[in-house]
Order: structure tokens, then C-alpha cells, then sequence
């Protein structure tokens, strides 16, 4: 008999067992029978057609209409085309070449059904091309003589497993069938109530039901508990990371009547939102505990984090301790240091009764600013430092760290949070994790699950609205003419406004050079080549058709400069630049000394200028939906009416251009987060893709299956609130540590 932790090698033969480990990473029995199916076959189905990808590998199921010999032009001798379709017409067609189409001629007749793997490509040009298998795998389903997978495609839904090159879905299938057949009883690790309540089969019930289907219920009844047992294991981890961080000391750090946070107060030029007031008093209860907070701050763009979070560093200023935010570029580091200094006033002059110093510190100081950075910071004189990555070296060091708030978290791993916690002593600093990129609720209970989550979701007053437009320059290349237009008339009325491009432009090569790639959040760059002028389209478009290159700054900014925005002051910013000029363009930019900033996504965030009331976004497709908002989100800041226009090549129609239309068609940052999750894989949202891990989340879909998370929380909850170990529970506690001890588990810590 079997074990679930067998491995594979000795459970299958040698070469089925080398193919599932180099191609799809299985090692064990219970891996295999993890791998579920992505989709069931019915009688004479055929993969839908509209849900094919260029190079991906696929499996379809049909039926043999016609099979023929073609001549190879400029050689001798012929090749053999088999046309595949279902009973709604869908059609791929199956090539085969030299001796292999002679082999397979005889079997590949009409009206013979099977499956067939290989990778698809599109073939042809315009409305005559199709989709194609080059020399695919198959497999007939025979016809009279009582063949088992004839009887099972012909009564039960047959399972079509995620594949890969020399690996087909029904040899997967079939080494699912020699281990389920040999498969001893199995510990179930969820408890038996809670099996009994949600009316959930066993483990081994819903794992045959998932292979082994025999109707369609089957496969719900199993699908069901799968996925309550990913929820519920990772929903336990995630609490207990929780419940373990909360157990940490820290020195409480209370406030203090009189101190800098109400001296703050008092200068605001503007009253403070409900929402600011509300998430102040969370954060401000979470700083006196003597355990550390670990919450995240999330809210619209324009909703004033900034502020919420300088509020709750001046508190801890007040109690003695130090702050310091990280930022996950120089731009915002220094546009934070800035703007922390101007809100302040002379409350930040360093060494004045009741003030504190805020310091920057960035990788590419100078000597001599770097050094007084480092000195202010260790002794203390520096209430606030602002830095990016050079904050976490090891030579840095502060007085009495007691928070640390990390804006735009994405950017960076639980590693470097853990760096600047080992800075502190006498306990660990409190936490203020920052997002402008709205969370669903289900995202937040996954990835987030082990900090408490507080929402800023209503805009200050004085914030204009923004409108947005999609401007498609290929399909209408006078719209694009109006754009222009547009920004000259923004810039004649005293106001400013932003070109982005998703490319620098160097002159050796674009590799490495699109800033707007944001794992998990960017539509796929094109290749290198001439970026064309505006509007294009350079054979660029979707569905395997060759992409031009994206528009990049350094071409974009003199086309404009000489072209339609000529005579109108026109500057370029974007990663590449020496810190000090990239700090001296933003510095005119905000003085008005500059008219058109041509720049890339380093604006994309914490950028403030609210002069700025238009932005004309290049390329609009390269860049994901959460991308686009937060990038409009620099325009209409400062009470004049923001327009966005989003300049695209992509077809009427396309996936690309639905994007756009929706960004264009609401400001709801939330509802536009589904979208961009709805266009995602679930491994790119835990952050799976940037770790290039596997996602554990095999069943569970995050937006679909929101009550099923729901569910496992309070569940999970309940459990540890009782046996904090789970030492009644052992079967789940072992699956827990094996999740823990597998490298897989690292996107847990990705959060």
C-alpha cells in the first residue's frame, strides 16, 4: 500500500516518475494527488476556443471531421492536416510531418474521438488563421471493443490535468489511477466537527471524487472540502503568526498631552476626515500597548496616509522613541522627506525645544550628508528618518527605535521588515504597514491575515474629481491630436501636467529597462525595436500578433518638445537619472518651473503636486489596472479637476482594451482592484510569482470563494482560541509544519 508521502519514484515507473518531478515538480504520492484537474471533458467536447493562448500547452477533447495530405511548398513530398471539431463547430487543427504523419494517418480518421496535447500556436494571417498542434500527443478513445476510457469519456466527466511538454493529461491520469489504486487509509486531518458541520466528505472520499469522478456532484462535493482545507490551513498559520507576533514585548509608547503631535495638530491647515480621526485612534491605542502593532493602513489614492502616519511617528517622538519610514524608491523618500519637513515647519529644526529632527537617508548620499544622517540617527537627534534600502544596512543604527511604517509593502519582503525590527531594543517596534493599492476583503484575510487591517476609504476636502478618457490612437489618430491639445490648454490656464511612458529608452537595449513591470501587476512588455512615433500601431496588438516596443521617455519627450507641445517647457525624470538631478527636475516640477513632466512609473507614488492636472499616459495596456489608478492619482490634488487620458493602439474589444474602459469608467480604487484580481493568478496576488514558487493554493480562488474564507477564519479562530498548539489536533498541526517547513510556504512570508 501507498502512503501520501511516498515518493513517486518508487510508486510509479522510473520514467513517468522523472517526468512529473522535472515538469510540474512532484516528488511524492501525496503531491500527485494534490495536482487536481483543471477542467472535466464531456462526451464530443472541444476546449472552447476563445480560451486558448499562444504557446500554451493545452489538452482537447473532439472529434476527427477530416484528415488530408497537403504538399510541402518548396520541398517534395506532402504533410497531413487533421481538422478536430466538436458539435458547435469549433475547430484546431493537428499538423504532422515526414514519417510520424505516415504513422498516425491510419489511426486519425474521421469520425474517431480522442484527446490531443501538444502546445498551441495560431497559423495564418487575419480572418484565415486558426489554431494549431504541431505533432500533438494523443490519445482515440476506442470505438466497439469495450475499452475502459471509451466507457469512462462515454459515462463520467473525464478530468483534463494542467500539463506540460512531454507530459500529457492522460499520462497524469493514469499514474493518479495506479496510486489511488494502491492508496492505503488515510489520517484526516480536519477534526470530525468540523466535518460534521459544513457537511464535508473525508479526505480520501473527496480525493477519489476529484480524479475519480462520477457525475458532475461528485466533483462539487469534492472540490467543497479541498478547498475548506486550503482556507482553514492557511487561515490557521496566518492566526498563529498573528497570535505569535502580538506576544512579543514592546515598549509601550503612549500620548503625551502637550508634546509635538498636539502641537502638530494644532498648525493643520486643514481638519482632519473621520476616517483619519478614527484609524488615529486605532493606531494611537496600538502604540501604548506593550505588545508591537502589526497593522496595515489601506486607503484610496489622495486619502492621507501620509498624514495618519506622521501622526503616529510624532507620538512615538513624544515617548522618547525614534521612527523611521522606509520608502521603496529615492523619488519617494525624498518627496517624503520633503513634504514631512514642510508639514511640520519649524517643528522639524532639529536640536529646538519641542521639535525633532528628520533626517534622509538614501544609498547614494554623499559622504558627508550620509555621515550626519547616520550620527543623527544614532543619537538620537533624528526623531523621524526617511530612507529606502540603505536604512537597512547593518552599520545603521538608532537610539531607541520604536516604529517602523513601510509604505507601499508590496515592494518589499517580511526579510527587510525583519531587519529594521533587530534595530530595536528592549522589545520590537511597532509596525505600520502602507498600501494606495485597495484590498478585497478576501485578499486581505489571506495575504494580510496576520496584521489588523484599517481602511481609509473617504478623500479629503479640497480633492477634485478625476476624469479619465481612453484615447484610441490607432483606431482614431485625431483623438490623439486632441490630447495634445488638451495639455496645452491645461498649461495655458497656469497649470501642469505628466506624459508617462512604460520605458526609459537607453540606447543599448531596453533589456531590464521597463520600470512600469510591478510583479503581478503589468501587462507584458513588447519587444525590443523602434518605438514608433505616436499612435503607431507598428503591427502591435493581442493574440500572438508580433508587439512593438513600449514608447519610452527619451523618445517620447522630443517628439513632444518639437512637436505638439512645442514651445512649453518640457523635463524627463525616471529611474536611471543621478539622484540629484532626478531630485532637481521634481524640485522645478514643484515650483512650476517645468510644464510637461515626461516620466516614467517613478512617479507613480507619494508624488504631490497639486498644480498638476492632467496626465497623459503612453501605452496605457502595458500597464496593470491597480498601476493606472494610483498613476492618475497624482493629478487633481490640489482642488483643480483632474483628467487622465489613457493612450492605447489596443483594439475595440480586447482584453487590453476592457482594462482601460474600466479604470476610465469608475474612481471606485476598490471595485477596481476585483478587476485586477479578476485578471490575475491567485500565486501572483500571495506573491508566489516574484518568490517563483509554487502557490499552495491549488483550489481556492480568492475573489470566488470568499465565503469559504470567511468560514475557515472563524473556524480557525475558534480551534486556536481553545488549544492555542493544536495538541488535540495533530493531524492539522502536521500539515501546518509541513506547509512551514516546505520552501514552498515562503510566499506566507512574502506578506
Amino acid at each position: 500500500m501507498t502512503s501520501f508521502d511516498e515518493p513517486l519514484a518508487t510508486a510509479l515507473d522510473r520514467r513517468t516518475a522523472a517526468l512529473l518531478e522535472s515538469v510540474l515538480g512532484l516528488t511524492t504520492v501525496g503531491d500527485l494527488l494534490r495536482h487536481y484537474p483543471r477542467r472535466y471533458a464531456e462526451r464530443g467536447e472541444l476546449t472552447d476556443i476563445d480560451a486558448l493562448a499562444v504557446d500554451e500547452h493545452v489538452t482537447v477533447v473532439g472529434e476527427v471531421s477530416r484528415a488530408m495530405r497537403k504538399p510541402m511548398r518548396n520541398k517534395g513530398g506532402t504533410w497531413l492536416e487533421v481538422e478536430v471539431s466538436d458539435a458547435r463547430r469549433n475547430r484546431i487543427y493537428l499538423s504532422f510531418f515526414g514519417k510520424a504523419s505516415h504513422a498516425v494517418e491510419s489511426r486519425l480518421k474521421p469520425g474517431r474521438r480522442g484527446m490531443f496535447a501538444g502546445k498551441v500556436t495560431m497559423f495564418g494571417r487575419g480572418g484565415k488563421a486558426r489554431w494549431q498542434l504541431a505533432h500533438p500527443d494523443f490519445e482515440l478513445f476506442d470505438e466497439a471493443d469495450g475499452d475502459a476510457d471509451a466507457q469512462e469519456f462515454a459515462t463520467a466527466p473525464v478530468p483534463i490535468y494542467p500539463a506540460g511538454k512531454d507530459l500529457s493529461s492522460w499520462v497524469i491520469r493514469r499514474a493518479v489511477g495506479i496510486v489511488l489504486d494502491t492508496l492505503g487509509p488515510l489520517d484526516d486531518p480536519l477534526p470530525a466537527g468540523i466535518r460534521a458541520r459544513h457537511k464535508l466528505p473525508g479526505l480520501g472520499e473527496a480525493l477519489v471524487a476529484i480524479h475519480r469522478p462520477r457525475d458532475f456532484a461528485d466533483v462539487n462535493r469534492a472540490r467543497k472540502r479541498l478547498k475548506f482545507d486550503e482556507a482553514l490551513l492557511l487561515q490557521a498559520v496566518l492566526l498563529q503568526r498573528r497570535m505569535a507576533a502580538t506576544a512579543w514585548p514592546a515598549r509601550p509608547r503612549p500620548r503625551r498631552a502637550g508634546g509635538l503631535l498636539d502641537a502638530f495638530d494644532e498648525r493643520l491647515p486643514f481638519s482632519l476626515t473621520d476616517g483619519q480621526r478614527a484609524v488615529g485612534e486605532e493606531i494611537a491605542a496600538d502604540l501604548a500597548s506593550e505588545h508591537p502593532m502589526h497593522r496595515l493602513l489601506q486607503g484610496e489614492v489622495g486619502a492621507g496616509k501620509t498624514v495618519v502616519a506622521l501622526r503616529a511617528m510624532l507620538q512615538v517622538v513624544d515617548a522618547g522613541g525614534q521612527a523611521v519610514l522606509l520608502a521603496p524608491t529615492e523619488v519617494l523618500a525624498q518627496q517624503h522627506h520633503r513634504s514631512i519637513t514642510a508639514m511640520l515647519g519649524d517643528l522639524a529644526a532639529g536640536g529646538v525645544f519641542g521639535g525633532t529632527g528628520v533626517a534622509l537617508l538614501t544609498g547614494s548620499l554623499g559622504a558627508a550628508a550620509r555621515r550626519a544622517a547616520l550620527l543623527d540617527a544614532a543619537s538620537g537627534a533624528a526623531g523621524i528618518v526617511v530612507g529606502t534600502h540603505a536604512v537597512l544596512q547593518e552599520h545603521v543604527q538608532f537610539a531607541d527605535l520604536g516604529l517602523v511604517v513601510v509604505d507601499e509593502q508590496h515592494r518589499f519582503g517580511v526579510e527587510q521588515r525583519d531587519a529594521l525590527r533587530e534595530k530595536a531594543d528592549g522589545g520590537r517596534p511597532h509596525v505600520l504597514v502602507m498600501t494606495a493599492t485597495p484590498i478585497p476583503r478576501t485578499v486581505a484575510m489571506t495575504v494580510f491575515g496576520d496584521l489588523e487591517v484599517s481602511t481609509l476609504s473617504q478623500l479629503p476636502s479640497g480633492r477634485a474629481p478625476i476624469s479619465s478618457h481612453v484615447v484610441p490612437a490607432a483606431e482614431k489618430p485625431h483623438y490623439l491630436e486632441r490630447a495634445w491639445e488638451r495639455v496645452r490648454e491645461e498649461v495655458a490656464l497656469g497649470r501642469q501636467a505628466y506624459v508617462v511612458c512604460p520605458r526609459i529608452g537607453d540606447l543599448e537595449g531596453d533589456e531590464g529597462d521597463l520600470e512600469a513591470r510591478d510583479p503581478g501587476d503589468f501587462g507584458g512588455p513588447g519587444g525590443p525595436g523602434d518605438p514608433g512615433d505616436f499612435g503607431d500601431a507598428g503591427g502591435f496588438g493581442e493574440g500572438g500578433e508580433e508587439r512593438r516596443a513600449p514608447l519610452a521617455v527619451l523618445d517620447v519627450a522630443p517628439l513632444l518638445a518639437e512637436g505638439p507641445l512645442h514651445g512649453l517647457r518640457v523635463a524627463v525624470l525616471h529611474g536611471r537619472l543621478p539622484p540629484e538631478e532626478k531630485d532637481a527636475v521634481m524640485r522645478s516640477f514643484s515650483k512650476g518651473e517645468v510644464d510637461v513632466l515626461v516620466a516614467t512609473t517613478v512617479i507613480e507614488v507619494g508624488v504631490d503636486v497639486p498644480n498638476s492636472s492632467v496626465m497623459v499616459i503612453m501605452d496605457a495596456d502595458r500597464f496593470g489596472v491597480s498601476q493606472l489608478h494610483q498613476l492618475r492619482g497624482r493629478v487633481g490634488r490640489g482642488g483643480l479637476p483632474g483628467l487622465c487620458l489613457l493612450v492605447t493602439d489596443s483594439p475595440a474589444g480586447s482584453p487590453a482594451r476592457d482594462r482601460l474602459d474600466a479604470v476610465a469608467r469608475t474612481l471606485d480604487g476598490f471595485e477596481l482592484s476585483r478587476v485586477d484580481l479578476e485578471q490575475r493568478r491567485e500565486g501572483d496576488v500571495l506573491g508566489v510569482a516574484q518568490s517563483g514558487r509554487k502557490s499552495s493554493l491549488r483550489m481556492l480562488q480568492l475573489l470566488r470563494d470568499e465565503e469559504v474564507i470567511a468560514t475557515a477564519r472563524e473556524e480557525a479562530a475558534a480551534l486556536l482560541d481553545d488549544d492555542p498548539a493544536l495538541g488535540a489536533y495533530p493531524g492539522l498541526r502536521a500539515e501546518i509544519e509541513k506547509l512551514l517547513a516546505d520552501e514552498r510556504a515562503d510566499y506566507l512570508e512574502k506578506t
